[in-house]
Order: structure tokens, then sequence, then C-alpha cells
């Protein structure tokens, strides 16, 4: 079982056995004691920062492990290939016949990937199992787990079947049309689930970090398929496909990057600086290369694989610099902090309901209302 603060053991809350009796004379002072604290309020207030809790997160950092950002690079892809292979299918022809089968294969291996990663944060397959009991369209993580175990059938099914003859190879065809719906889905919630947390650097770029996340699982699903395609036809469709998909992601980071620090700059800080800002110019860096390699004139053999190389390095390179942002933005209480003062994450109170309660309103005081009957 992993020790990662998901799992609570009740037996600790029981006050039994000879510990029980022990009697201390007084309680601590302080904890943390004030030497150990990392600011002092009145300092902080003098050389003119805003406050904190003596400077300690507001918030938990994310328990997440690397598993995490992989599942969303392969879930992405994965999702991506499932839209490319359905629209190959459908307008391509048998001469990009090939390409369908690679798409499909890759789609269906890249959904029963993304489980597996899934399943080894969470820690026990049964967790999985149970975010399946129940369907709230109000959760991002409900929906997207819904969203994961149908792509995943659906695809594995267009894969088996697409190509068979008779009723099973039109099941097939359906069930690749069926994902290919999923799929845009699939390389986008991880964005919205990110939005929705009270991390200040996702929570600061809610409407521009799904668009991140499904323009990066286009570049990177192109990119995946001119490098793995052996013909002609199928290697052009799937550069076309990744070059959308880069310059996609190349617009949407601009614009995650000026919505996160708009109204408190200091929130933009992990993009910039520390390990997630080295990979953030990283990826953008792979992924300005691969694009210009597309672009490219020609069919060579080396460009193809240049191209399909950087534009994977890129995609993965984002999806870590993301999740990195994250946990630094979470020890950072100020980021927390301005970024409520501002007005952003409590949206939900604010708006014009709250605003049309007379001034004079006060809540009843207990016993106020008759008891029914």
């Amino acid at each position: 079982m992993a020790h990662d603060g998901r799992n609570i053991d009740a037996a600790l809350g029981l006050l039994e056995g000879e510990a029980a009796l022990q009697r201390i004379e007084s309680p601590e002072a302080e904890h943390p004691p004030r030497a150990v604290l990392p600011e002092d309020p009145a300092q902080a207030q003098a050389s003119g920062e805003s406050t904190t809790y003596y400077g300690l997160p507001a918030i938990k950092e994310p328990v997440w492990i690397w598993t995490v950002p992989t599942y969303f690079f392969v879930g992405g892809l994965a999702g991506a290939c499932n839209v490319l292979g359905a629209a190959a299918h459908a307008f391509g022809g048998e001469k990009l016949r090939p390409l369908v089968l690679r798409a499909r294969w890759t789609g269906a291996v890249g959904d029963a990937l993304s489980a597996v990663l899934l399943i080894s944060d969470l820690g026990r397959p049964t967790r999985f199992l149970n975010m399946l009991r129940v369907f709230r369209p109000s959760s991002p993580m409900s929906v997207g787990s819904w969203i994961l175990a149908a792509c995943g059938a659906l695809s594995g099914a267009s894969a088996l079947f697409g190509f068979s003859k008779g009723l099973l190879g039109r099941f097939g065809d359906l069930s690749s049309y069926l994902a290919a719906v999923l799929g845009l889905p699939l390389a986008g919630y991880t964005g919205v689930l990110l939005a929705n947390t009270a991390v200040p650097v996702w929570q600061g770029g809610r409407k521009a970090l799904p668009v991140l996340f499904m323009g990066s699982a286009a570049a990177s699903a192109g990119a995946f398929l001119e490098l793995i395609a052996k013909r002609e036809e199928g290697a052009a469709a799937a550069r076309r496909f990744g070059t959308v998909g880069k310059a996609a992601e190349l617009v949407a980071g601009f614009a995650y990057e000026r919505e996160v620090g708009t109204a408190v700059e200091r929130v933009a800080r992990p993009l910039s600086q520390g390990v997630s800002g080295t990979l953030w110019k990283t990826a953008r860096g792979l992924t300005v290369a691969s694009l210009g390699l597309s672009l490219l004139p020609g069919l060579a053999r080396w460009k193809r694989v240049a191209a399909g190389l950087t534009g994977l390095a890129g995609a993965l390179a984002l999806r870590f610099a993301i999740f990195h942002a994250g946990k630094a933005s979470a020890r950072d209480p100020r980021a927390t902090f301005e970024q409520q003062r501002a007005g952003q994450g409590a949206e939900e109170i604010t708006g014009p309901k709250f605003d049309q309660i007379p001034a004079d309103y006060t809540v009843p005081y207990e016993g106020a209302y008759p008891e029914p009957g």
C-alpha cells in the first residue's frame, strides 16, 4: 500500500492502550516554533509585500508522481490518434488505409497504457473502479474516468474489427467513429481537471489550459504517426495534422502564459523560473523546431524522423513543465493569497446574486423559526 497521504487508518484515532494514560504538565507553546517559520508578518508588511500565514503554504502540494504527467501525454496522444484515424478512414480512401490501421492501434494501446499509468498513481486498481461507480457531470475527474474507460473499449474494438468483413467490420468502423468523438475530450479533459484545482498557476489559466492540452495532443499524434508511417501518403496526412497541432500548441501556450500572469504577475513565475521554467522553455523550443522541420519542403526520411522526435519530446516536456509548475505554485503562499485578493478563484461568491442582498440583512438567530408540527 502506498503511503502518500491518501490512506487513512481509522485505528490511529482511537485513544486506548498504555499511551492513553500518559499526562503532560503543559502543552507546547507553539507549533511550528517561530524560529523556523519562513517569514515574520510584521517584516513582510513593512517591506511592502503581501502578508501570508508566516510564509507557510496555504494549500497542499499535489501528491501526484511522474505517472500523472506521463498519463496526460499518453492519453492525449491516444485521443488525438483516434480522431485522426476516423478522419482518415472517412475521407482518405484506400491509400490511407495503413495510416488508419496504425492510428487505431496506437489509440487502443495508448488508452490501455493510460489506464495503467492512472492506476499506478492511484495505488490500487479498485480505486479506478470506484471512480466508475457514479457519473457526476460536475466533476472533471468523474467525467474523465468514464471517457477513458469508454474510449479504451471503443478504440480496442476498432483496432480488432475495423478491417474485418461483414457485420464485424461495420461494428469496428462504428467503434472508430465513436472513439473519435470521445478522443477530443480525452485529450483536453486533463486541462479542465487541473484548472479546477486551487493551484494558482493552473487555476489562473482555466481558459487556455484545455486548449493547450488538445493542441499538444494533436501535435504529438501527428509527430508519432509521421515517424512510423511507411507510405508517403500517410506521412503527409500525419504531417498536416501534426502541423496544425503544433501551431495550436504554440498559440495556446502564449495565451496560457499571458492569462496566468495578467491579474497577478507572481502566479506566472513558475513558467520562467526553476525546473518548471526550464522545461517550459525547452518544450517551446522543441515544438518550434519540429514545426519548422515539418514546414520544410520535401519528404526526406531524416526530416521526418527529426520532426517526429522533436515534436514528441516537446509535447512530453510541456506536460512535465505544467506538472512541476503546479507543485512550485502550491508551495508559494504569496501566489495563492495575491490571486485570491485579486478576485480570482472566488467568482461563485462574488456574482450579481450576492450583490442584491440588502445591506441591512442579518442572519436569523437560532429559534427564530417555529419547530415543524
